[in-house]
């Protein structure tokens, strides 16, 4: 069974993906399955380099199929940002609070306060080439925050559709639409042509 190895020490992701494949003919592994390896920057300009070098890094030091994604909030009136600063946007080891609070204090006064999250969602080989996966979801950044769940910008970010924000919605709704739950969903849909392309690249 050929193994494919989530580059993510993140219980969440890995369960969610194992639960999405199950029936496949693949052996998914994580980085904790493996010894120490080196720590990847992600110093990429856009979700696509994060996501490929991420991918394409762990595949290499490890030797077999990887992937990996790398995922934020583009904001409109930012020109962008905080895009793949997300998680640091308020410093490397800031908070979701944090970030949060930069977030709607940039936003003070604009009154275009459209934003999308993004995912893209990298599948390399150790010998470098790779697939690449992606997801968006458009909403509204809310003044003010509202629910409990989630995580991130979960609670500013306002989904019409639901007319409810990310975080007032349960994880189950948030797969449906997300950013993440719809790359994934290109990924499941095209799982088979996926361990074809990790056949022809993977020669035993």
């Amino acid at each position: 069974m050929r193994v494919l190895v989530l580059a993510t020490r993140n219980k969440g992701k890995i369960k969610e993906l194992k639960e999405l494949l199950k029936g496949y003919p693949v052996d998914i592994k994580d980085l904790d399955d493996f010894g120490p390896i080196p720590e990847i920057i992600e110093d990429g300009e856009s979700f696509d380099e994060n996501a490929y070098k991420k991918a394409s890094f762990t595949a290499r030091v490890l030797g077999h199929p990887a992937m990996a994604d790398d995922s934020g909030l583009v904001v409109e009136a930012l020109d962008g940002e905080p895009g793949v600063r997300s998680s640091r946007y308020a410093g490397d080891s800031a908070t979701d609070r944090e970030n949060c609070e930069k977030l709607i204090k940039a936003l003070n006064g604009k009154t275009n306060r459209n934003a999308f999250f993004q995912c893209v969602i990298s599948i390399a080989v150790p010998t470098g080439p790779a697939l690449t996966y992606e997801g968006k979801c458009q909403g509204i950044i809310t003044q003010e925050p509202a629910g409990e769940n989630g995580f991130g910008y979960d609670p500013f970010f306002f989904y019409p559709e639901y007319r409810k924000t990310f975080a007032q919605i349960s994880m189950a709704e948030k797969s449906r639409v997300s950013h993440r739950g719809r790359a994934l969903k290109e990924v499941v849909d095209e799982f088979d042509k996926v361990l074809d392309w990790i056949d022809i690249h993977m020669p035993d």
